[in-house]
């Protein structure tokens, strides 16, 4: 599995041209193997959530599997936000590989050493 990032910024600009700020974006995609391919679609995975977003009413599903699959981009107006927002992207990946280690392993036996 990889996780690919690509930042980029843009320059705002007013409607008579003038210099409004930053606008920064973005772009993630997990590439995964074709045995990783067989388990998302064995167990039907693609539309797992894997991160929530708050609001006032409760909470709704951000990022699926599908989403870091297929691709995503984010605009965003400050630095902080981005680094944040790449965080819970890097966050999703590694629970994204943890459920496939899981899922590769039924049928098995593991074996702790304590």
């Amino acid at each position: 599995m990889k996780l690919r990032i690509c930042r980029d910024q843009a320059t705002k600009t007013g409607i008579f041209g003038g210099h409004k700020g930053m606008r920064f974006s973005l772009s993630c995609r997990v590439e995964i193997s074709s045995e990783e391919q067989e388990l998302v679609e064995k167990y039907k995975v693609q539309d797992h959530v894997l991160t929530w977003r708050e609001i006032d009413r409760g909470r709704i599903p951000g990022v699926t599997i599908r989403n870091l699959v297929d691709g995503i981009k984010q605009e965003v107006d400050d630095v902080a936000t981005l680094l944040n927002n790449e965080e819970v992207i890097k966050g999703s990946v590694k629970d994204f590989k943890n459920l496939l280690m899981v899922m590769a392993t039924f049928g098995g036996e593991e074996v702790i050493e304590i």
